[in-house]
């Protein structure tokens, strides 16, 4: 049983390298598959780790091959990026504040949360203001977490929303249609998991980046 768990997490959290054989069996389920994804890595504050990035550009370059209608697929996942960073807020709106003032520390929601990424997406909050909540779709964990804080901070909703959409439309539209239109190289075929690695190496990079600037400055 533990061994079919853990199978069956490095495959859900390995989606983007699934994702052909999933079109293969499943058809147009694939979009419903995708648009739960999407909407569960920006709206549900303890699912992190899941492969957004890699996901939309994996998603593209299949949308290239013929296997998926790329804009529906767009308007689709861009809905799921809105909706999901929507509930995320509201989640951190109403519960959030016990996350940072420790009311409940052993609260099974707070053993789920890590509480240094909380504290990485506030300093990022605190440093960007608003527009944080469109730069952090482009890093992850932070993009999980920053609608989260955004709401704990009890942002100005019309503003958040603004942002939200904003930041949904270029997430999406932006990683789908790199992977479609750079599937029609061959080397990019021919070395689709190498550039799968390759582009979640360049979404992390900013987090290590900021990572030994902090170490540096203490």
């Amino acid at each position: 049983m533990i061994e079919f768990l853990k199978l069956a997490a490095d495959w859900f959290l390995h989606l983007d390298a699934h994702l052909g054989e999933l079109v293969s069996n499943y058809g147009t389920l694939v979009y419903l598959i995708l648009f739960l994804v999407i909407f569960t890595e920006t709206g549900l504050v303890v699912m992190p780790f899941l492969p957004g990035d890699s996901l939309l550009f994996a998603a593209g370059m299949l949308a290239s091959l013929g296997d998926l209608n790329p804009w529906l697929l767009i308007i689709l996942l861009i809905i799921a990026a809105i909706l999901g960073d929507t509930v995320n807020y509201h989640i951190g709106k109403y519960i959030g504040p016990k996350v940072f003032t420790d009311a409940v520390p052993t609260n099974f929601f707070m053993r789920l949360l890590k509480k240094e990424h909380l504290e990485k997406a506030q300093a990022f909050y605190e440093k960007h203001g608003g527009k944080t909540i469109i730069m952090a779709r482009f890093v992850p964990i932070v993009r999980t977490f920053a609608p989260f804080v955004a709401g704990v901070s009890k942002m100005n909703y019309s503003r958040f929303i603004t942002y939200n959409i904003v930041g949904g439309v270029i997430w999406v539209t932006g990683l789908t249609l790199a992977g479609y239109y750079l599937a029609e190289f061959e080397f990019v075929r021919k070395n689709f998991e190498k550039v799968i690695f390759a582009i979640i190496l360049i979404s992390v990079l900013p987090i290590v980046v900021e990572f030994f600037r902090n170490k540096k400055a203490a």
